[in-house]
C-alpha cells in the first residue's frame, strides 16, 4: 500500500505471501495506525498475518486459484472493516475466522457443482506446491529427503482435523490459541490437548514405518 492509499482500496497490491513475522502485541496499535491511514502499519499487517491467513486456507486444502481468490476476498473484507473491528488487538482472530468462513463457502459451492461421493475429490489435495513439498525438493541428502517425504507421507494419513490442526500450528509466527480456536472453530482449551493426541498418533506412525 502505498502512502495516502486507503485501507480499503489496499487489497489489489497485497502480495501472496506465506512469510513475514509481527508481533501479537503490536497488532491492536498497528490496526488503530492503518484505520488512521498509515501505510506503514497496513503493511506490517499484511505481511505479519498472511502466514496465518494463508495457514487457515492451505488447511482447507483448496486449488491454488481457490486459496488465491480467498485469501484476496480475506484482505478485502479485513479492509472494509478495519475502522469497524471491536477488538483490534484479536485482529489476527478475525483474520483466521473469516478466511474459514470463505473457504468453507468455497468448498461449499465446489460440492453444489460436483455432486460426488468420492471423499478424495472432495478433499483433493492443492494444484500448487505445497510448503512441504518444496522442503523436500530442497533437501541434498537423500537420507534426509527420505526421512521428510515419510514424515509428510504420514502427516497426509491422519485424520482431517489432525491436517488441519497442524498445519495451521505451523504458520510462522505461530499463531495464538484464540486465532486457532477462530479457524477450526473449536474451544480454545480443547486446543492443547488435540494437538498432543494428534503428536502421538503422528509418532505412532512414523515409528510404525520404519
Amino acid at each position: 500500500m502505498t502512502a495516502g492509499t486507503a485501507p480499503s482500496t489496499a487489497y489489489h497490491d497485497v502480495p501472496y505471501t506465506r512469510g513475514g513475522a509481527v508481533d501479537r502485541a503490536d497488532v491492536g496499535a498497528l490496526v488503530q495506525s492503518a484505520v488512521d491511514g498509515d501505510a506503514a502499519a497496513w503493511k506490517a499487517l499484511v505481511e505479519g498475518l498472511s502466514p496465518l491467513v494463508w495457514s487457515v486456507v492451505r488447511a482447507h486444502r483448496l486449488s491454488d486459484a481457490d486459496a488465491h481468490e480467498v485469501y484476496q476476498t480475506v484482505w478485502f473484507r479485513f479492509a472494509q472493516h478495519l475502522g469497524r473491528i471491536r477488538e483490534p488487538q484479536k485482529a489476527g482472530a478475525w483474520l483466521a475466522s473469516t478466511a474459514r468462513h470463505e473457504s468453507l463457502k468455497v468448498l461449499k459451492s465446489l460440492r453444489r457443482l460436483t455432486p460426488t461421493d468420492d471423499a478424495q475429490l472432495l478433499d483433493r489435495v492443492s494444484e500448487d506446491r505445497t510448503p512441504e513439498q518444496s522442503v523436500i525438493d530442497s533437501e541434498d541428502a537423500a537420507a534426509q529427503t527420505e526421512r521428510i517425504r515419510r514424515l509428510w507421507q504420514e502427516f497426509e494419513e491422519l485424520g482431517e482435523r489432525c491436517r488441519q490442526l497442524l498445519r495451521i500450528l505451523m504458520a510462522t509466527p505461530p499463531p495464538s490459541y484464540q486465532e486457532v480456536s477462530a479457524a477450526l472453530g473449536i474451544a480454545v482449551g480443547s486446543i492443547g490437548p488435540l494437538r498432543q493426541r494428534c503428536l502421538r498418533r503422528l509418532r505412532a506412525r512414523l515409528e510404525g514405518a520404519l
